[in-house]
């Protein structure tokens, strides 16, 4: 960040109009406008989102969700909140995303929504799980938190599903500290996303503000939740979309150097990319039955790596719902995250390469 996002807080500040209003009205046509999309609606986390999306969709007590156990934890808590039941699937062994055949076997009369996670920013393998889903009236929803920016067969990951939540958390592409949105393909859905965010009231305080006379009245349509975000972060959020082709051209160069320096290392995998995608590059996880050392290893170098994530089923909140899931549970032995973010200069970026070449298994 740098003054540019300075100067739009500072005229937001200076507006007398912090709350949700006109900026945060402003970030979501420029959402629209880029994803190619009518009906982008801002929360205040993908976490917001993804409950918006399971609640419009209709999921209650006594349904069942199948989603990813490779994910972070709100993808599956959400689940929880509704008092569904959430059924793991399997991950591709390649694409770390929902293997489409698990998730197919896994549907049953109970099945009312799926959540796929394009994990790490590749694209999950849609179409299959799409037509499987329409034949059953099943709600897709996109977990696509890593996703922005990103395709699956020239569509942008997040508008695919009847539902695609992102996430502005300050680890991702575009980050304003925090905050979500949720698409829709649907006006009447997206009014009702809306009525949710903001305690399910018809009509927010700034849409009221700008009647010819400030109107105090309004109705209260559904027992709605404080899920909306605020014309502060709204507007670190439009200069940081407008940074993001700047910020992708340069995830590229780092992807592409890491990718030929260690394609040819023996003992790891560089990460995938399908044919059918258009990386959106929010990690790079490499695989190696080496892990934990390499990663002892690198800390000693004064090099910074992670693991994400933890599968769900291994938390104690999730141990009910635990099925064996082969794949996620040696991915979970083998991955591992490399420095990977804008910042990174070609001296950084040379020093992980050399370090990580000269570990010894």
């Amino acid at each position: 960040m740098d003054a540019q996002e300075t100067n739009e807080v500072k005229g937001v500040l200076e507006s007398g109009w912090i709350g949700l209003g006109p900026k945060t009205e402003e970030f979501e046509k420029a959402l629209e406008v880029y994803l190619g999309n009518k009906h982008i609606i801002t929360t205040n986390s993908a976490t917001a989102a993804l409950h918006l999306a399971l609640i419009v969709a209709g999921v209650t007590e006594g349904d069942e969700v199948i989603s990813p156990s490779l994910t972070f934890v709100s993808t599956n808590h959400v689940i929880l909140y509704q008092k569904a039941t959430p059924v793991f699937c399997d991950v591709d062994p390649e694409t770390l995303c929902a293997d489409p055949k698990d998730v197919i076997k896994k549907i049953t009369s109970k099945t009312k929504a799926i959540i796929v996670v394009h994990y790490g920013g590749h694209a999950v393998d849609m179409d299959p799980i799409l037509m499987a889903a329409r034949k059953k009236n099943i709600m897709v929803i996109e977990d696509a938190a890593h996703a922005l920016g990103g395709k699956y067969k020239g569509k942008m990951l997040g508008t695919i599903g009847d539902f695609g939540c992102f996430s502005f958390h300050a680890v991702k592409a575009v980050a304003m500290g925090d905050g979500g949105a949720i698409f829709t393909k649907s006006k009447k859905t997206a009014a009702m996303l809306k009525a949710y965010r903001w305690m399910g009231i018809s009509k927010d305080t700034w849409k009221r503000q700008g009647a010819k006379k400030y109107s105090w009245q309004y109705d209260v349509q559904y027992v709605g939740y404080k899920y909306h975000t605020n014309d502060i972060l709204s507007a670190i959020g439009l200069v940081q979309l407008g940074k993001l082709p700047q910020v992708m051209k340069r995830k590229w160069e780092i992807f592409n150097r890491y990718n030929k320096a260690f394609s040819r290392v023996n003992w790891l995998k560089i990460p995938v990319q399908k044919s059918y995608t258009t990386h959106a590059l929010h990690n790079y996880c490499i695989k190696t039955e080496h892990r934990d050392a390499l990663s002892s290893y690198l800390a000693d170098q004064k090099i910074s790596t992670t693991v994400h994530y933890e599968p769900n089923h291994f938390y104690p909140i999730y141990k009910k719902y635990a099925k064996k899931l082969p794949v996620t549970e040696k991915l979970y032995n083998e991955i591992l995250l490399l420095p990977f973010y804008y910042g990174l200069s070609d001296q950084e970026i040379d020093y992980i390469i050399e370090k990580v070449k000269s570990f010894k298994p």
